[in-house]
């Protein structure tokens, strides 16, 4: 397949991500579920939760994301917040060692930035009661600034210890939000960026994300913050443990961090080699969005589920 017919199948998947329309009429589909399933750890937290035992044993750290972003209504939000009370509290009783992250979209931020405040407080509280680490995930470039600025009001209460942010190379402002951050001692994910953005405020070549990836991992590794190192592009990886080995930084200065379902062999390798490694572990009922988002990364998956569809 061409480049650009990449690029092409990439931003139809990413389209189609955003069709709440078409969820329920995907998500009744056998080989959708069936491939959904090697991205997302199930629909319950107790699927999840095995899941990350499994991780564990292996050497690797997790990140907890209960799946059900853009919540449109108060009573929604509480029921988000009830869960991620509901997942601390399982993470501290089965003693794996996990974090959770939380889009704010599930808190309310799309009809009230308060209640989106007060949803993600409530978590970050709980959070640091049991001295534990909440990432606010990061989503569409039209809410960037409005998350950046919630983080901001929750690092100064709760501190670098127990919530931090996330910034994608493809958007054009990352570089001056990764120097802004970093000052400010807020811990960072740093990934590439998986929706659907105009050139206008994203960079459209790959060769730009990627230059862009590596500017940014390199204000993050000499900044003294603990950050994660987000990518399964084994060239970042490179770049990355190259600029460490140059800036004489120990293994345990930093983190990669990777999606549940993708490059576990490299995910285990890295664990051997003595590097903290964290699977992005999500899970529920509402997978749609996050299983588009991650076929738009390969549309060649795409394939696998059309083929099963004409066997029928």
């Amino acid at each position: 397949m061409t480049t650009a017919a990449d690029q092409l199948s990439r931003s139809a998947l990413l389209f189609l991500s955003r069709q709440s329309n078409l969820k329920d009429v995907a998500t009744r589909l056998k080989p959708f579920r069936q491939l959904a399933s090697r991205f997302i750890a199930g629909e319950t937290l107790e699927e999840a939760v095995d899941a990350v035992k499994a991780l564990t044993a292996k050497g690797l750290m997790a990140s907890f994301d209960h799946l059900n972003e853009a919540v449109r209504s108060p009573p929604e939000t509480r029921d988000e917040v009830k869960q991620y009370l509901r997942l601390l509290a399982r993470i501290d009783q089965v003693g794996v060692r996990a974090n959770v992250s939380l889009k704010l979209t599930q808190c309310g931020l799309l009809f009230d930035r308060n209640l989106a405040l007060q949803n993600a407080r409530a978590v970050v509280a709980d959070a640091t009661a049991r001295d534990s680490f909440v990432r606010v995930d990061m989503e569409e470039s039209a809410v960037t600034q409005v998350t950046l600025d919630i983080v901001r009001d929750l690092h100064s209460e709760f501190g670098e210890r127990h919530v931090g942010a996330v910034l994608q190379s493809y958007l054009k402002r990352t570089e001056e939000d990764a120097k802004a951050l970093c000052a400010e001692r807020i811990r960072i994910r740093l990934c590439k960026g998986a929706y659907l953005e105009g050139p206008d405020v994203a960079f459209p070549a790959k060769t730009d994300v990627d230059a862009n990836f590596v500017r940014c991992m390199r204000i993050l590794l000499d900044s003294g913050v603990y950050h994660g190192i987000a990518t399964h592009d084994e060239r970042m990886i490179d770049a990355t443990l190259a600029y460490a080995a140059r800036q004489h930084l120990p293994k345990g200065a930093f983190e990669f961090q990777m999606l549940y379902g993708i490059r576990r062999d490299l995910q285990e390798q890295l664990a051997k080699d003595g590097h903290p490694v964290r699977v992005y572990v999500p899970y529920g009922k509402h997978w749609y969005p996050y299983f588009m988002r991650r076929l738009a990364e390969r549309p060649a998956n795409l394939w696998f589920v059309m083929r099963n569809l004409m066997k029928g």
